[in-house]
């Protein structure tokens, strides 16, 4: 499992105060502690004003960089602003996101042909969000169908079939896992993401959605994810996932995060 540490993130309040006041102090500690956790990125997303965002984007980039030796997973709905901070990385990473929303392929995609980035694809355009897998799939393929005339290889791509809020659509999962198995079956390299976060928003005790989310999701093909590294509930789970689908070679994995003390309840 590709893990994408979210906790950076500028539409998190603690993490927004904090980039607005400049506080390095506060932010570095969560690119340390991300990494220490067992992170393979770090998501950096500024969440500020358009007007200011390509700025505070790369002054965040550049702390982060510096904070910890892990590469980023550079942030924006806007993909002139990933654009402009794209020369400023000092390591190679994953571009979010992209889709089929008019600019987007169109901007990013020339940029990163001939890098070892790798890109999460939203599997939208400027319609919207499918409401069923099929038309989601529809999308996957002419992404797929882009990164091939850009010379993009396919495991360079994380493909995000975007997870509904559970509150407002019953099917969240199982649209979100039709289309995860799909992906996996018509692609041997593809990766398949999800900010895990996102199927709970709304509800009380949101880890337990995430938590239940995270092992279907696993089930279904999902083999990266954007999610709270910190949690040391979820890393445990993610690992015990992987273990009993046969994913983890003698519980090695699993084993190991225990002895790193990565993985255990959130209360001691």
């Amino acid at each position: 499992m590709l893990l994408i540490g979210e906790k950076l993130n500028g539409f998190i309040p603690s993490v927004g105060k904090a980039i607005r006041a400049k506080d390095e102090a506060f932010l570095r500690d969560l690119a340390v502690r991300q990494e220490a956790a067992g992170a393979d990125y770090l998501d950096v997303c500024a969440a500020v004003d358009s007007e200011i965002e390509a700025d505070t984007l790369r002054w965040l980039v550049e702390l982060a960089e510096d904070a910890s030796s892990l590469p980023l997973c550079i942030d924006s709905p806007n993909p002139q602003v990933l654009a402009s901070v794209l020369p400023y990385c000092k390591r190679v990473g994953i571009i979010n996101s992209v889709s089929m929303e008019s600019g987007k392929i169109e901007t990013l995609f020339p940029l990163i042909a001939d890098t070892n980035w790798k890109v999460i694809a939203l599997l939208c355009s400027n319609a919207g969000v499918p409401e069923r897998a099929e038309g989601r799939l529809a999308i996957f393929a002419q992404i797929r169908a882009a990164a091939k005339d850009y010379g993009i290889s396919e495991d360079r791509l994380l493909i995000d079939p975007i997870v509904h809020t559970l509150s407002t659509d019953e099917t969240a999962l199982s649209t979100f896992a039709e289309c995860a198995g799909e992906i996996r079956k018509r692609s041997s390299k593809a990766h398949v993401v999800s900010g895990l976060s996102n199927i709970s928003y709304g509800l009380p005790v949101r880890p337990l959605i995430n938590h239940a989310f995270l092992l279907y999701a696993m089930q279904a093909g999902m083999n990266a994810a954007i999610l709270d590294v910190l949690d040391r509930e979820m890393i445990g789970l993610m690992h015990a996932g992987a273990a009993l689908l046969g994913e983890d070679e003698y519980c090695m994995d699993y084993i190991t995060a225990f002895r790193e003390n990565r993985i255990g309840p959130l209360k001691d």
